[in-house]
């Protein structure tokens, strides 16, 4: 593998004096059943003609009745799938699939170490299985995102593994029989549990968070090698380990923001979605009335569009690893307006 050289921390540009760096959220999702920190990831779907009827859809990593769940926008759960023990979600919309277009869930089974993969009903939201067959991975594996090639019109999904070992990129398509089959096309070797990843469709970059170590960046395409830049490190003042969940705010003409959740200080790290990535701010998410405050920061999602009332100018959604109200970790909606002012 080719790495560029990691960046000087002494030649990092400051961080931005903040005059509020805490965000607070406006509600929090219901917690699933069983106990301990069980479900710490999640993507969110944007109703384009009605934003009200978005929802979040989240992991259930427990070991004994795991699977993934499909939440409103007033964080009640609207179905819960016991599909084994889901490591992480993403979805794209727009995925052909026998003459149709859908909106494509997939996620990383922990219990037989499997590409998992559902279609949205975006009438009733609700979960439905369409892989064409048990899709196996690298083993164990520990992460997912996937990606929308601007480039080719092909989607693919990438798998991180718990451990040293490799980034696996898969291509999904259509198997010709209403299914949706995966073919791996890359690897890219890793020296160290890699959990979170996250794909610019448009910019056609993929970074990953290896836990221990800080950010990368990578090309995205499947011909693109395993060459790669740094855009953070732990210790260098931003991030502490563990390196968990990223996301992409879109903004226009590639304008828009990188996510990172600092899990060692219970922080979010916001970049530069453009150029080498400059760091911009950290922040909290504080307690609001009922809602507790953030703590052990996991996955997170972002987006910028309409997700209905409260959440007009975009939405955050982020794990609470100690939801001090509930038997399990949760989610909680920040509202974006909050975070980027």
């Amino acid at each position: 593998m080719t790495a560029h050289p990691r960046p000087d921390p002494a030649t990092q540009s400051p961080t931005p004096a903040l005059a509020d760096p805490k965000a607070v959220p406006a509600l929090e999702t219901e917690g699933f059943s069983g106990s301990g920190d069980i479900s710490d990831d999640s993507a969110i779907w944007i109703d384009p003609a009605t934003p009200s009827n978005s929802v979040v859809i989240a992991d259930n990593k427990s070991k004994s009745g795991g699977g993934i769940g499909v939440f409103d926008m007033g964080g009640k759960l609207l179905q819960f799938r016991p599909d084994g023990m889901i490591g992480n979600v993403d979805l794209r919309a727009g995925f052909p699939l026998s003459g149709s277009s859908l909106v494509l869930v997939g996620g990383n089974n922990r219990s037989d170490n499997t590409v998992a993969l559902w279609a949205l009903d975006t009438a009733t939201r609700t979960l439905s299985p369409v892989q064409a067959r048990s899709i196996g991975t690298e083993a164990p594996n520990y992460g997912f995102c996937m990606y929308h090639s601007r480039a080719s019109g092909k989607f693919y999904a990438f798998v991180t593994p718990s451990g040293p070992g490799s980034i696996q990129q898969f291509e999904l398509a259509d198997n010709g029989a209403g299914k949706v089959d995966a073919t791996l096309v890359r690897s890219l070797p890793i020296s160290s549990i890699t959990e979170s990843c996250v794909a610019d469709d448009e910019l056609g970059q993929l970074y990953v968070g290896q836990e221990d170590a800080g950010v990368w960046k990578y090309g995205a395409e499947p011909d693109a090698g395993a060459d790669r830049r740094s855009v953070d490190v732990v210790g260098a003042g931003r991030l502490e380990a563990d390196i968990e969940g990223m996301s992409i705010a879109y903004g226009a003409d590639g304008a828009g923001y990188l996510f990172v959740s600092s899990q060692g200080n219970s922080t979010i790290a916001v970049y530069d979605r453009s150029g080498s990535n400059l760091f911009l701010k950290s922040f909290a998410v504080d307690a609001n009335g009922s809602v507790d405050a953030v703590t052990g920061t996991d996955g997170l999602d972002v987006t910028t569009g309409n997700a209905g009332p409260q959440f007009e100018q975009g939405l955050l959604v982020v794990h609470d690893e100690s939801n001090a109200d509930g038997a399990t970790s949760n989610l909680k909606y920040v509202p974006l307006s909050a975070v980027l002012r």
